[in-house]
């Protein structure tokens, strides 16, 4: 069986707009960092319907864990996904338009019952916690990855106690 991996879209915004990639890297790193498997689209909910159906459907067969749907200002994206897979979907609400990412956070996490999308915070942080989060999701069946979890974990515990060490020093003297 293939290796799981995890698709990434981004939505295509007014399907003429830029996209923002910087914010998908911060995902993309976190899995890879992680050694799990990545693939990253551009498809919108809207200007590309058919085409976002074909892809996840394509993606699940061929072994996709997650599927992680970044988009803004209306961000139908991921509640398009959920619709289309039991696979677990994570929506990045991405910050931008008029109302600065709130309408992209109420559009990801009001979804009907029985299609969930898993939403993380707007912006970096949660950018960054989608990718832990569909890594946590694989590590339910993959100890090797669940470990290199606990292990990052542990670096950044060590990384905030080595903060405190130089605050420490530089106020006691």
């Amino acid at each position: 069986m293939a290796r799981p991996f995890v698709a990434i879209l981004i939505g295509a915004g007014s399907c003429s707009e830029s996209l923002d990639i910087p914010m998908v890297q911060l995902t993309a790193d976190v899995l890879k960092k992680l050694d799990v498997s990545v693939e990253i689209k551009v498809y919108s909910a809207h200007c590309t319907p058919e085409a976002t159906q074909s892809y996840v459907k394509d993606a699940d067969h061929r072994g996709a864990a997650a599927f992680i749907a970044c988009s803004g200002m209306a961000a139908h994206l991921a509640g398009v996904v959920s619709s289309l897979t039991i696979k677990p979907v994570i929506g990045v609400p991405i910050g931008d338009g008029p109302l600065g990412g709130l309408d992209a956070l109420l559009s990801t996490v009001q979804m009907p019952g029985g299609i969930p999308v898993a939403t993380v915070s707007l912006g970096k942080e949660g950018a960054i916690n989608a990718g832990y989060l569909a890594a946590q999701i694989i590590a339910l069946n993959d100890k090797d990855l669940a470990n290199r979890l606990r292990m990052d974990r542990q670096a950044n515990a060590e990384a905030v106690l080595a903060k405190d060490a130089v605050l420490q020093q530089q106020l006691n003297g």
